[in-house]
């Protein structure tokens, strides 16, 4: 795969300030596909102050301009749109057919979106006497994830420079080429020099010294809660906006009209979806006491289906650690009906599709964020049962509710704490706003929600 060994500052790429490199390694077989710069703090600082020099142009940039440049973004993109799918592939393990269709497409259509929204979106407004204004929050420190690479890139980048923002991007270590091919997007799109610059490197090292710059205004981050907690902190001693979305443990609640067998095989798609590594899959699946033993059949004839479909966890560490809530989900008395802690393939970081029946709520399996293609059914005896069931946990990122009625199932949304809802498996919407209640973070990514996040707001009196 190619890869860049530097990193891309001020509109250039150029020599990291240390040696160190990150390998990179395909999932699927364990080979090292590439090598990128491991980021010094000299390097964020240098970066920082790059996107602080190009601010005052950028930010003052007609909107329409800025969206003409997130435009020409989205097409250089849509060019080079399989050569992302396949550099997702290689460095995520995602099936190709996936990439395509997810780490691909969804990112075009969410950087179309903000292309759009730039232009629309209304800065200015007078209420009573006053002028308020929309202005960029200023320089924004991204940190990204590797299960959607670029989504995420996407879902903050766009926005940040819809808003007038710069940006310093600190892309996830196990999947930066594909953040590397975004720098290139932008480069060729024409964004100014400055307005966008990556950093490759470590979390602790580069991440944590983008969070602490003091030239940083806006931390965006997506990750897990622990490391959500740490950045929260950072930015709290500085009193500095932070925007998190966090880890999550959403319900699927099947209500006793609903058509089981619908509700039971998209759920597990969507659990089995990037190889359960996706902060909002349905991993808790609550189905009435009537119909459970039905459902619970349903779903491990389904998940024996992903065996062959679903690529590899992104590393050894990330395999491990599902493995281990499989074998203490076993240990604390739930029952496998499908998959199962042994690796499939001696070669690469595989995970067998797995369901687990007789999940109460207080067990380990159906309380902490397992991110692997596990899923665990529960049982409740009524509405009211399976409401607290919902929402008894510590995260609110996603959820979704099937009725044979629509106003049923809405009602039963409306009463979950929790930040999106599916309703008998509602498509996504990159104009919704996406991100958390509770413990799953703070602050909404997508649409306009989403490019708020990256303003403040002045007011002006007459």
């Amino acid at each position: 795969m190619k890869a860049h060994d530097g990193i891309y500052i001020d509109g250039a790429w150029r020599p990291a300030a240390g040696q160190d490199v990150i390998e990179v390694v395909n999932p699927a077989d364990e080979q090292v596909i590439g090598a990128v710069p491991a980021g010094t703090a000299l390097d964020v600082d240098t970066a920082v102050r790059a996107a602080r020099a190009a601010l005052p142009g950028w930010a003052t940039t007609p909107p329409a301009e800025r969206a003409a440049r997130l435009a020409a973004l989205r097409d250089v993109l849509v060019a080079r749109k399989d050569e992302i799918a396949e550099t997702v592939t290689a460095e995520l393990g995602s099936p190709l057919p996936f990439s395509q269709a997810v780490h691909a497409a969804v990112p075009i259509a969410v950087a179309g979106s903000y292309a759009e929204l730039a232009a629309s979106y209304v800065f200015e407004e007078k209420v009573g006497n006053s002028t308020v204004h929309q202005e960029p929050v200023g320089v924004v420190g991204a940190i990204t994830p590797w299960n959607y690479p670029l989504h995420q890139v996407v879902a903050k980048v766009a926005p940040a420079l819809a808003a007038g923002c710069t940006v310093v991007l600190k892309p996830a270590e196990d999947t930066p080429l594909v953040a590397q091919l975004f720098a290139e997007a932008v480069h060729e799109a024409g964004v100014p020099a400055g307005v966008f610059n990556l950093v490759t490197g470590l979390g602790p090292v580069a991440g944590q010294a983008l969070a602490e710059h003091p030239g940083v205004d806006l931390v965006s981050f997506t990750g897990s809660t622990a490391v959500g907690r740490q950045i929260g902190a950072i930015a709290g001693a500085a009193i500095k906006k932070v925007a998190l979305e966090l880890g999550g443990k959403s319900a699927n609640v099947i209500l006793p009209s609903a058509d089981l067998a619908r509700a039971v095989n998209v759920g597990v798609a969507n659990v089995m979806s990037n190889s359960g590594q996706t902060c909002s899959a349905w991993t808790r699946m609550l189905v009435h006491r009537d119909r459970y033993d039905e459902a619970v059949a349903l779903a491990a004839a389904a998940a024996d289906k992903y065996a062959d479909r679903i690529g590899p966890l992104v590393n050894a560490r990330q395999q491990q650690r599902v493995r281990g809530y499989i074998e203490q989900g076993v240990a604390e008395g739930a029952r496998l009906v499908a998959g199962g802690p042994e690796a499939p393939r001696e070669r690469g970081y595989w995970v067998s599709p797995t369901v687990f029946a007789d999940v109460t709520p207080d067990m380990t399996i159906a309380q902490e964020e397992i991110f692997g293609p596990v899923l665990s059914i529960l049982r409740y005896e009524d509405e009211e049962d399976a409401l607290r069931i919902a929402n008894g946990t510590v995260y609110g990122l996603a959820g979704a509710v099937w009725g044979a009625e629509e106003g049923e199932a809405v009602a039963f949304a409306r009463r979950m704490e929790t930040g999106q809802v599916d309703i008998n498996g509602g498509r996504f919407n990159p104009l919704a706003p996406f991100g958390g209640y509770k413990q799953s973070g703070v602050g909404r990514e997508l649409g306009a929600h989403g490019l708020a996040e990256y303003l403040q707001t002045k007011s002006l009196q007459f």
